[in-house]
């Protein structure tokens, strides 16, 4: 939590921002990469991402955060590339077919 005045602030806007920062710290602390080459491909990902329009810090920021995470996934061989796509089509339709204010669950099988 970050403290604005009497309330305490949410450092992160919505939770798989802070889930995909926690992976990334973790996967850091865990020996995987260096957190200066983890900044280097993330400052390249931000640039492209600027260069189309101006960034705002929130969504689109934790977007290209994820990006950049994925890729050096798939270039580690810690991911497959075939298979963090599947993930993330099971996760739209799963979150598209859930009503409004249920928890969303993927399907293991899909």
């Amino acid at each position: 939590m970050i403290w604005c005045g009497d309330k305490p602030e949410p450092a992160f806007s919505e939770p798989w921002h802070a889930q995909v920062f926690a992976i990334t710290v973790a996967l850091n602390e865990a020996g995987h990469f260096e957190w200066s080459a983890w900044a280097e491909r993330f400052g390249a990902t931000l640039k492209a991402h600027g260069l189309a329009k101006e960034l705002d810090g929130g969504e689109d920021y934790f977007n290209a955060w994820l990006e950049t995470l994925e890729g050096f996934l798939a270039e580690t061989g810690m991911a497959e590339v075939g298979a963090l796509q599947h993930l993330k089509t099971a996760w739209t339709e799963a979150y598209l077919s859930t009503p409004h204010g249920q928890p969303v669950r993927l399907n293991p099988e899909a």
